[in-house]
């Protein structure tokens, strides 16, 4: 049998370590290679190589799991968010809380301030108000191909017609127009038939923008932690982690936190955005796939576990999270 080969990958200040014998990285990021293991330490199961990892140093990042993209109110069918919920629900947050992991709910949170210097393009994406300059009146919103609005319908990944492309959601009898970013959404019927105002498009403190049921509940329980309790942290672009400096990274520095286990929707935009910005700056990136959620085509998920397994990352389940935090525990 030949030697145990062990690697330092990185640089003096951001190395995992390898182990040949074990074939595991190790994430624990300790001052220096030399130094002792760190404990205790959490063994993550993923889908290609095991990983171990320092609670202290790790965060549950949940991202955008809000009324607008999970509530019923405006029009969204049961799907994989609502499945992610769940799993977050029964797996992930109890895990990370035993295990001391920070969790963090990052959203949508917009000002004023914020919308005054978005860019064209995320406006698009949210739909938009156009002028008839003959008549000078006001025409329906415009929507951006493949956006969030579009729900689906029938055979899986595809998407459904609206007309003449404007952006509706059904929702009942009522069809709602969303003019963009920072618009009124109106009222909204909910499931047991209340109605609720839902003010302007993810914008701080409106119903729209609050967290979905059960999850809102567990985040005011995590508030009241005796120690790590949980922060939410508004963001201003698909990702969180976008640009020279963001609130979450200010976060996560002055925490020391490394390593980050990601959850929310929907995957292949903001969950994906938030990874991938979080990979080139340096951090540790898991995916917790059955955390993750899309309205997408069913190869938009596809494609970004494929690529945070094999390139920005590593893959796992919420599952292999509570199992890995029971062993730690039970140690």
């Amino acid at each position: 049998m030949g030697k145990e080969r062990q690697a330092v990958i990185g640089n003096a200040k951001n190395f995992w370590l390898h182990s040949s014998k074990h074939n595991r990285f190790d994430l624990t990021h300790p001052e220096s290679p030399s130094s002792e293991p760190i404990s205790p330490r959490l063994d993550l199961t993923t889908s290609n190589t095991p990983i171990t990892l320092d609670p202290k140093k790790t965060a549950l990042v949940i991202i955008d799991m809000q009324n607008f993209f999970l509530s019923e109110g405006f029009g969204r069918k049961k799907g994989a968010g609502h499945t992610a919920t769940k799993n977050l629900e029964q797996f992930a947050i109890p895990a990370a809380r035993k295990a001391g992991i920070q969790v963090i709910w990052l959203n949508w949170g917009l000002t004023d301030e914020d919308l005054d210097v978005m860019p064209p393009a995320i406006k698009r994406a949210f739909g938009f108000e156009a002028i008839v300059d003959d008549e000078d009146e006001e025409v329906e919103a415009e929507t951006a191909e493949g956006d969030v609005f579009r729900e689906q319908d029938g055979e899986a990944g595809t998407p459904k017609a609206q007309p003449q492309d404007t952006v509706v959601l059904e929702n009942g009898k009522d069809k709602r127009i969303y003019k963009g970013l920072g618009s009124w959404c109106g009222e909204v019927k909910l499931a047991d038939g209340s109605t609720v105002d839902a003010g302007n498009l993810l914008m701080r403190d409106a119903w729209n923008s609050a967290l979905y049921p059960p999850l809102d509940t567990m985040y005011t329980e995590g508030l009241n932690l005796p120690s790590n309790p949980d922060i939410w942290i508004h963001k201003d672009r698909m990702s969180g982690m976008w640009g020279a400096r963001t609130d979450c990274e200010d976060f996560l520095q002055k925490q020391g936190i490394k390593s980050l286990l990601f959850a929310g929707v929907n995957t292949d935009q903001c969950v994906s955005g938030t990874f991938t910005d979080a990979f080139s700056k340096g951090y540790d990136c898991v995916m917790l796939r059955d955390a993750c959620g899309t309205t997408s085509p069913e190869f938009s998920q596809q494609c970004i576990e494929f690529n945070a397994a094999k390139s920005w990352g590593f893959v796992a389940t919420c599952e292999d999270l509570a199992k890995g935090v029971d062993d730690m525990v039970g140690q």
